[in-house]
Parts: C-alpha cells; structure tokens; sequence
C-alpha cells in the first residue's frame, strides 16, 4: 500500500482534482465546504490502471494552515504538486515545494489543473515556469501534465503516470517497530476510539498491545480498517484506521504516535543537520524560536546552532533542538522548522536524547558527522561508547539499525575483539555490551566515585557495592562482570558487600593507630574473656572486622581473630565427642563467663555451626 500526498498554493484546485480522479470529497468539514477551502487534512483512495490500490492525503494550500499540511506530508511514498494553470506559481507553491525537498520525497509528479481557462501559449509559460522552480529540488524532471477536473480532460494521463511512478517505488521494509504518526482522531458509537496515520517501519494486528506516545499511554488494538475494509494485519506504508481500546478520545491529541511498547522513548533535545530554505528573508540566528515539526507532530522549541552564529539562506549546519513539549521521533526522521508565519528549513534527525554540547567544538561535530554518514559498525560503536554497557537491542535502537542488521555487524564486531559481550552463551537481544571506549569511561567512573569515597569516609574499608551499582546507574547483572574484570585487572578489590580502589590503604593518624593497639592488646592479653569497657567508635571497629583481625560475636563481645578460631575448634571437637555441649560446659572450658560463653554459642547457632536443642547445642548435620 502506498501514499499520495498533495501539495500546492490555495484555491489551485487541489481537492476539486482529488474528487475528480477518486469520487471522494476529501474536504469533510462543514466549514470546509461552506468557505471552499481545505482547512484540514483530507483522505481518500483510488485503484490506478494497473491495479495497484492508493492512498491519498489531501493537504491544505492556504499560508495559515501549513501545519496542518505538514502533519499530512509525512511518509508519502509520491507527491503531487498542484499548479492552477491561471495563476501559475504563488508564494505557497514555493513553500511547499520547498517542504518537500527538505523532506526529500523520493518520487513526484506535478499536476498543472485548470487547462481549460487558459491557452495554449499561457499553458506553455506556466510549464516552463514550473519546470524551472522543480530543477534545484528533489523533485527536479519530475513528470508535468496538464489536467482540468472539469472537463477530465488528461486525467487519464494522469492516472497512467502516477501508477507508472508508484510501480517504481520500492516497497517500505517492516522493521519490526511499527509507528502511527496520529493524524486524525475520532469516536464510533459502540466501538470507541479510533486514530489515524500511515503506517511506518513495522506492521500492526488486533489484539496487539500498543503504547501512545509521548504520553505513555497503554492501549490495544481492537479492530483495523484500510480504506473502510476490516484487515487483521496491517503492513508497513499503509493508510490505517486503528480502532483502540483503553483510552479515549481525549487522551489522544494530533502528533502522538501509535507504537508498541518499550522502545521508543519521548525525547526533548535532538541533534539535526539543519538546512535553510534559499529564500528565506533573514539567517536563522542561534537560540531562535521556532515550531519543530516531525511526522504529524510540532512542539516549540529553540534552535541552537552548534558550528557557527547564524545560519543564512541555502546554507546547511549542525545544530540542536531544544523542544518544550517532548515528542516520540526516530533518528533519521525529517523534520521542519518554522517560524510563526514561515517555513525556514529542516533535514534529518541524527540523535535523540542528546547532551548539551559545547559550541564550537570539533570533536562534538565530528561525532555527529560521524552519527550522519557513519557505518553499520560505527553507528553501533558510537552508540556503545556513548552508553556502554547496555544490551544489543537497546544499541540497535540508538543506532537506528533493523535489529537483523545489527545483530550480524554485533557479532562481527564482538568476534573481531571491538567488543565485549558481558557474560556467556550466544548473542541475543539482551546480551549486554561494552565497547573499548565504554570500559574506560566506566572504569574512569568508578575509580572516582571510589576515591571521593575513601576521601570523605577514609576509615572504612570500601563503598557499599549497592552505593556503587547506584551511582554508576549499572543494572546488577552486567554490573557483576564489569566489576570482576575491574578486579582482574586490578583497578578494585571487592570485599564481603563493599568494594575499594585497589591502591587505597587506610592510614591511622598516629592518635587513632594507638588507641587501635592498645585495643587489640587487651583483647590478646585476655583472649577468652576480652574487656569490654575498651569500645572503639563503629568505624575503627568495623575496619578491623574488615581486616580480619577481630571478631564480633555480639554486641559488645569482640574476640581476636586467632582466638576466635581456636575456641571455635575447640567447641566442635568437644561436641563431636560428647554429642552436645552446653553454655556452662564452655564457659569452663575457656575459664570464662557465662557473659562470653552464650554470646559466643549464639552467635555459632546464627553462623550455623550449631543448634540449639533445649538448653543443650549439638552440631548442624
């Protein structure tokens, strides 16, 4: 299935040609009909000669309804420019035009309507004039042929040269991640809701779960329509009736997409090749606001030119869009910007989600042109070095590949060694990954974040791992073989629970390092029955549980280390013996008291060394 859209100054004729050639009025407003001027977007359909069923989007001409036109200009396979052949080529003609082009319509066809109230030398002018405007576009040697919906006369070559055209274009590939771009929203009594779009890069079935955003909401596809007929899959290209379930009408607004849930995500900074129209009337200056448009959406927002002060007519740059309202694009979608009464230019989407660059700055435009005309395994590197790690599917997303292709270039690049893949077996979708660039921004990471911990807490052994997985934003399983390599490495140590730079040694003022001697004397002096009136602050205690040098059995019970294992020894022999032990038994078997002798045995059942059984403990089998 294909789409023709419309394009072409007001009153030249535009919907009067789409009726002639369809049956269909596509002006469906009251007000439309009253005022004879297309407000809004019109639809309609036709068979062409060979057979092949279309789609066509009718666009308003008049200069205050160019949003509306370019809500409806989006994902046309064919573009039909209308020129009235008594007036010839007027300022909207040029802007559309200019639209198009800045879209890159690949195919399109120019109808010069109205042939009967001119001559034939007034027709030759006009054709030449059109001609000429075509050739600097991508609509340049585009077909021209001269109709009158009055009399029908050249509709028929019309037809034929349309059909001739749509034969040539490829077919639109299903990616696997269908998008509606909503460009019409309505309420059928009995069955809800219903939005509009063409279909693009995937298809859509009823019964399938589906997401709108940017508002996020949750919905399912309850029944499909092309051209009025029911379907139960919808392909890629397609003009769609989506008739949803779990919101209404109101929820849905202009400019939302229709899509399935967890991969795309709204976005409000976006980094673009910007193109201005030639005949604009002033540069575009930085910070300029404008309206952005991309699909059936616009949002304010500001153009914040990246390589030079102002951009002029016909000149091209780098720049960013700071919108303030998110929408739900892709990379490399087109896009326009406009001023409140203007088109001024567009071009494509190079990366969604973007940072704040630094102006003026080489290497921030050289990853762009890289992000712009890199290759497969650039596109995928880059992505990677800008997230790493995180799985394949979501470095397929960022670098706007089909999954397919990414998986074999994924593949490539992990055996050729220019990636890592976290973990084992074979590469799937949720496979994490690192790239060389990845493991040194990460590892810069967590050597800072280990430093400014041991800086400010300088008596404990280590930062908590779930502190360190927090602040590094790592979900747990990549994190555990990030960390293991950082260890094999030796960049880190980890601990039981708590992980230190490899390098950091805690050092003891001179005043803390004797109350810390003095602390393990009397405890080495009375191993068994340790005082307990010589309590350290919880941060040396703890770094001397972390050392190994003590421990803790209760609270205010802290044994040596040596001393600890040998009455631990001791118990478990003399309960292998006797088949029990109880707290009196070692408490004389250590000449202590009851005090350490039931702490201990506690903290052996917690361990569990033994078990309690009435006021005995044996062995745990």
């Amino acid at each position: 299935m294909l789409v023709v859209g419309t394009a072409g100054h007001v009153d030249h004729g535009k919907s009067t040609l789409i009726k002639a050639l369809t049956g269909i009025d596509p002006d469906r407003l009251q007000e439309e009909k009253d005022r004879g001027m297309t407000i809004d977007l019109g639809f309609a359909w036709l068979k062409l000669p060979g057979g092949r069923e279309v789609s066509i989007v009718d666009v308003p001409g008049h200069e205050r309804f160019i949003k509306n036109m370019l809500a409806g200009v989006g994902g046309i396979d064919l573009a039909l420019l209308v020129v009235a052949a008594d007036e010839g080529v007027m300022p909207q003609t040029r802007e559309h035009l200019g639209i198009l082009d800045l879209l890159q319509v690949k195919s399109g066809l120019v109808a010069i309507t109205k042939k009967d109230l001119v001559d034939d030398e007034w027709l030759e002018l006009v054709t030449a004039d059109v001609e000429e405007l075509l050739q600097p576009t991508c609509l340049s040697g585009a077909p021209l042929v001269a109709v009158s919906a009055v009399s029908r006369e050249g509709l028929p070559q019309l037809l034929e040269t349309m059909d001739r055209l749509l034969a040539a274009t490829p077919e639109r590939i299903d990616l696997g991640r269908p998008r509606l771009p909503v460009d019409r929203i309505f309420t059928i009594s009995g069955f809800g809701t219903v939005v509009t779009g063409t279909l693009i890069d995937g298809s859509l079935s009823v019964g399938q779960e589906v997401e709108v955003l940017p508002r996020r909401l949750k919905a399912r596809v309850r029944g499909l329509q092309t051209h009025k007929h029911k379907i139960d899959r919808a392909v890629p290209g397609s003009r769609v009736a989506v008739n949803v379930t779990g919101v209404a009408k109101e929820d849905i607004m202009r400019g939302d997409v229709l899509t399935t849930p967890g991969w795309l995500r709204p976005t409000i900074a976006i980094d673009v090749r910007l193109r201005i129209l030639d005949d604009v009337p002033r540069p575009v200056e930085h910070n300029t606001p404008v309206s952005f448009h991309t699909g059936s959406s616009e949002a304010p927002g500001r153009v914040r030119l990246l390589d030079r002060q102002e951009l002029g007519p016909g000149e091209t740059g780098w720049a960013q869009v700071r919108l303030e309202a998110p929408l739900a694009p892709t990379k490399g979608d087109h896009f326009i910007i406009r001023s409140p009464n203007e088109t001024l230019g567009g071009g494509r989407i190079v990366a969604l989600h973007a940072r704040r660059h630094r102006r003026f700055h080489g290497p921030t435009i050289q990853s762009l042109e890289l992000a712009e005309k890199g290759s497969p395994e650039e596109l995928l590197v880059r992505a990677l070095d800008e997230r790493s790690p995180t799985t394949a599917a979501e470095a397929a997303r960022q670098s706007g590949l089909p999954w397919q292709d990414a998986r074999a270039t994924l593949e490539r690049l992990v055996s050729q060694g220019k990636l890592d893949a976290l973990g084992s077996g074979p590469l799937e979708n949720e496979t994490y990954l690192i790239s060389p660039q990845g493991w040194i921004r990460v590892k810069g990471q967590v050597e800072s974040f280990l430093a400014d911990y041991h800086r400010r807490l300088p008596l404990r052994p280590g930062m908590p791992r779930e502190e360190l997985k927090s602040r590094l934003g790592v979900p747990p399983r990549p994190l555990a073989d990030v960390l293991q390599r950082l260890a094999q490495d030796g960049v880190i140590v980890e601990g039981k629970g708590w992980v230190r730079h490899a390098q950091y040694v805690v050092k003891l003022a001179p005043a803390l390092q004797a109350k810390v001697d003095s602390f393990l004397a009397a405890l080495h002096s009375n191993p068994y029955s340790p005082p307990s009136d010589q309590a350290l602050e919880p941060d040396l205690m703890n770094l001397l549980i972390d050392e190994g040098k003590v421990v803790k059995v209760a609270e205010g019970v802290v044994f040596e280390t040596q001393a600890y294992r040998q009455m631990v020894e001791r118990i478990i022999d003399h309960t292998r013996s006797h088949g029990k032990i109880t707290v009196a038994e070692v408490r004389d078997l250590f000449s202590s008291s009851r005090k350490y002798a039931l702490a201990l045995l506690e903290h052996l059942d917690q361990e569990k060394v033994t078990q309690r059984v009435g006021d005995e403990r044996v062995l745990r089998v």
